[in-house]
């Protein structure tokens, strides 16, 4: 099909509007990135505090840790964005960049909130030490998680392909499913993340023909994810991949989400 006279294409600029999101959450990451390697040891440890989605920071300051957070991943600094684009790709095709940014969203926040909840609540009632309402709890991986579950159910077979990769490393590589039976503060914020973003992408697809698509293939992903998931917490929990210290209950984030304990 030829364009009108006078219109010229322009693949850039096309690939940018299809993938707005996509490009939008990796530069901003990228050059949050750049900025934190460029700090001193101690503006780091304080913007890293700053950015914790712990307990104490969401009941002071709950925006700007709940924004901050996402774009805070010290350690594995070559590795997220590798991962970070592998899943966001694909979901901002599959699903819109409104609707892609929306799931994606919503999975972080609300997965954080739940996970900090349930510290909150074992806090008070004596279940925890009071050291874990400052837990560091940052990192990019509660918006990948939900990237996964748009792109594995609703994109292409490339972008499926490329999301299976992204939750093996996850998974296998990050255990951040694993302490899901204690109530560990990683697994329940990703295993939240992703009901979130599935639940969002499920009220996405209900509005047309698409929705039949997604009931074809979300039984077998979730088979497919709670097997995985309860082989990873049956097993006898290893030493946990804390970047930061004792990364913020999202233990297994592949030095993604951090949760470390205060002083630890």
């Amino acid at each position: 099909m030829s364009l009108p006279a006078g219109v010229r294409w322009r693949p850039g600029r096309v690939m940018f509007r299809r993938y707005a999101f996509a490009w939008a959450y990796l530069a901003c990451y990228l050059a949050a990135e750049l900025a934190w390697v460029l700090l001193t040891p101690r503006a780091q440890a304080t913007l890293t505090a700053w950015a914790s989605t712990s307990v104490a920071n969401l009941e002071h300051e709950p925006v700007g840790p709940l924004v901050l957070s996402a774009f805070v991943g010290p350690g594995n600094l070559l590795i997220w964005p590798v991962l970070i684009a592998l899943a966001v790709f694909g979901a901002s095709r599959a699903l819109g960049n409104a609707w892609a940014t929306l799931a994606c969203m919503a999975g972080h926040v609300i997965g954080s909130l739940v996970s900090e909840g349930i510290v909150a609540y074992r806090v008070d009632a004596g279940q925890l030490p009071v050291t874990d309402r400052y837990l560091t709890d940052v990192g990019p991986s509660y918006v990948v998680v939900s990237a996964i579950v748009i792109a594995a159910v609703c994109g292409t077979w490339l972008a499926r392909a490329a999301a299976a990769l992204d939750f093996a490393v996850l998974v296998i590589g990050g255990h951040i499913f694993g302490g899901l039976s204690h109530l560990d503060v990683s697994a329940v914020g990703h295993l939240t993340a992703l009901v979130t973003a599935a639940a969002a992408m499920t009220l996405t697809l209900a509005r047309g023909r698409p929705a039949l698509r997604f009931w074809r293939t979300c039984p077998c992903l979730v088979a497919s994810w709670c097997c995985l998931g309860t082989a990873v917490v049956s097993r006898r929990p290893g030493p946990r991949l804390r970047p930061r210290s004792d990364t913020r209950g999202r233990t297994g984030r592949l030095p993604a989400r951090r949760c470390s304990r205060a002083g630890g």
